[in-house]
């Protein structure tokens, strides 16, 4: 039977990844939850981590994809920009439409990938 595979697109900056699919997902968690932290939590990564990718998705991009918002009564935290909504939208576009173009060749790869063996 068949393995199911799944393609995952990582732009390249020289050797930096722009953006790939974990940079996406803590995007799309930041944008739910308000926080970097809050996101970092939601992966199982560290703040710390979360922060560096925060970091260098800002430094890819021509403007901020993440701002974060100072303290208060109610504590500080985090947005995704417009822009960075306008730069996950044609991201997540991206790899829909690679998806379906190599589908039917993802199908017939998949028959030479060895079965994934159950842990014992």
């Amino acid at each position: 039977m068949p393995v199911s595979l799944v393609p995952k697109i990582r732009l390249l900056i020289g050797a930096v990844v722009a953006m790939g699919p974990g940079k996406a997902d803590l995007l799309e968690a930041i944008s739910r939850t308000g926080s970097i932290s809050a996101a970092a939590r939601e992966m199982g990564m560290s703040y710390r981590r979360g922060w560096l990718l925060v970091e260098a998705l800002n430094a890819a991009f021509r403007q901020p994809l993440v701002e974060t918002l100072t303290g208060g009564q109610g504590g500080g935290g985090a947005r995704v920009t417009e822009f960075g909504l306008e730069v996950l939208r044609r991201y997540r576009a991206m790899e829909s439409t690679a998806a379906r173009s190599v589908a039917s060749e993802l199908k017939r790869f998949s028959r030479l990938v060895a079965p994934v063996r159950r842990r014992k």
